[in-house]
Order: structure tokens, then sequence, then C-alpha cells
């Protein structure tokens, strides 16, 4: 499963407003420069990030923008599916409002979906793993090694 550029800059955005809790309202700009990215595409994932409560924005001179919640009370699932809608990992699958997992080819004949259940694993794998990662850690963790607490695990 691939994630788009909206993923990965979105969580280095977050990564880069969660480093500077304390300073107020952070640029685009500034972020864009840090994190090497486009300044116009952060444009376009901020207004994501805002839009599902994630960061807050600050008109002005001084204005920017800031987490709109504890770093550690952020968790990548709801920074991902912000900017990428729903994860699915194929194009058939689509939840219903109840949570349950649907595929388009079960209506095609009375036996359920071959791969249906490989895939629900592999999907709930993947959300697994962004619910219990929090923005705080992935902050902690792009500390110099040398400034990192003890207490962030590190990748298997």
């Amino acid at each position: 499963m691939l994630f788009s550029t909206k993923a990965e800059y979105g969580v280095r955005l977050m990564v880069e407003l969660g480093r500077q809790p304390d300073i107020g309202p952070v640029s685009l700009n500034s972020v864009a420069e840090a994190e090497r990215l486009p300044l116009s595409y952060l444009e376009h994932l901020v207004a994501k990030l805002r839009r599902a409560g994630l960061v807050t924005s600050t008109r002005g001179a001084h204005g920017g923008y800031s987490l709109a919640h504890p770093a550690k009370e952020i968790t990548m699932l709801e920074v991902v599916e912000a900017l990428e809608g729903q994860i699915a990992p194929m194009e058939c699958f689509h939840e219903s409002p109840e949570g349950k997992v649907l595929c388009s080819h079960e209506g095609e004949s009375e036996r359920a979906c071959a791969t249906k259940l490989l895939w629900t694993r592999v999907q709930g794998g993947v959300n697994r793993a962004l619910q219990g990662t929090t923005l705080a850690e992935l902050v902690e963790f792009s500390k110099p090694v040398d400034e990192r607490s003890k207490t962030v695990a590190t990748p298997a």
C-alpha cells in the first residue's frame, strides 16, 4: 500500500508544528524552508488539517499555524485520514456508515469475496499502526539521537 505525498508532506508539516509548541503560530513559509517542501502544496494540506480540527490558524503579522491539540493526543490515523481519506488496501474496499468493510465484488456472486479476509486484515494492521503512533512520538523520534528521551522505542 502506498500513501501519496499528501500523507508524507502532511505528517512532516505536523511534526514541524509539534517541534515548536511554545513559540506560538508557525508560518507555513518557515515550515516549507525547514522541511524543504513546496509552500503552495503545504497551503493545500494545511487547509485539510484545519478542516479536520488538527491545526488552528492565526491571522496577522505574527500569524501562522499551531496544533489544535497537544501532540500526544494526535494520532497518525487522524492525520493520514484527514489528508488521504479512508484507508483502504484495495480500490474495491469501502466502509459502510456502520463501520463494516464492504467489497464491491461481493455483489457479483453469492460467495464472499475470496480475498476480503486478507485485505481486511491488512487494513486493520495499517489502521492499528497509525492509531498507535502519536505525533509526540514522531516529534521525539525526529530529534538528534543524543537528544532523544529513552522512552521512545526505535522501529524494528
